[in-house]
């Protein structure tokens, strides 16, 4: 019946998949992009900048923002945007130079988060201390293997996202981290899976979407689907193997 999905989109519709997809994505779409932060409407509420050397400098004092999109972050930046405490959705574009993101904590408010090639981050740690966050989109993230640190996320994230690049699979040791998640999707894409094993989604109750590589065999698949015959996946349909 016509409006009865998510979103109230209907599942009928050939396109149901891809709105699906682009509504959990969730993408900050802002413009024009600024080169700096003196060319910010005062009165805006959502900005796109791109550092250019310290273009950026001045930000941290937009305490109107509620979305930024930044590109080119790096320490200095970044520890200005954690000034930023009405931010909901914060993007950080490719390339995230910054190496700590301690400064996040400072933003209580923050719904959606998704960071782009962090190369230099070790430590993710700091993301567990917001409180307000749903939606958690890494891509890229050089020493981002093991995801045992995600454990505390799991009774808070509505959308989770941990995906490499078209040039680069992201390497994840396992998903065994993400028993019991109450995330409702998951994105995998372009990922290399260590162990091969798709079971620790059979414990995730609200899961509906999985957006992934074909990261495991096609048997993995194939149990899922007949324990959890409503997920959406494009790998249920076994023709495309």
């Amino acid at each position: 019946m016509a409006g009865t999905g998510k979103f109230g989109l209907d599942p009928e519709s050939p396109t149901y998949f891809r709105a699906l997809v682009n509504r959990y994505r969730h993408r900050l779409r802002v413009g024009p992009p600024r080169k700096s932060a003196a060319e910010i409407p005062p009165d805006a509420i959502e900005a796109e900048l791109h550092r250019v050397k310290k273009s950026h400098r001045g930000v941290g004092a937009m305490k109107q923002l509620t979305g930024l999109a930044a590109a080119a972050a790096d320490q200095d930046f970044l520890d200005e945007i954690g000034e930023l405490t009405e931010l909901v959705h914060l993007d950080l574009r490719f390339p995230m130079r910054a190496p700590d993101l301690a400064p996040l904590r400072n933003l209580k408010k923050l719904r959606v988060l998704q960071i782009d090639s962090p190369s230099k981050v070790e430590d993710f740690t700091p993301i567990l201390d917001l409180p307000a966050l749903e939606v958690l989109m890494i891509e890229n993230a050089q020493h981002l293997f093991d995801l045992e640190w995600m454990r505390p996320l799991k009774d808070r994230l509505l959308v989770l996202g941990i995906e490499g690049t078209v040039n680069k699979d992201q390497r994840v040791a396992s998903l065994a981290p993400l028993e019991g998640f109450a995330f409702e999707a998951l994105f995998v894409i372009s990922v290399m899976l260590k162990d091969k094993d798709l079971s620790p989604l059979l414990t995730c109750p609200n899961l509906y979407l999985l957006e992934s590589a074909r990261f495991a065999p096609k048997a993995e698949f194939q149990a899922l689907e007949a324990k959890r015959p409503e997920l959406i996946c494009r790998w249920f349909d076994w023709d495309a193997w």
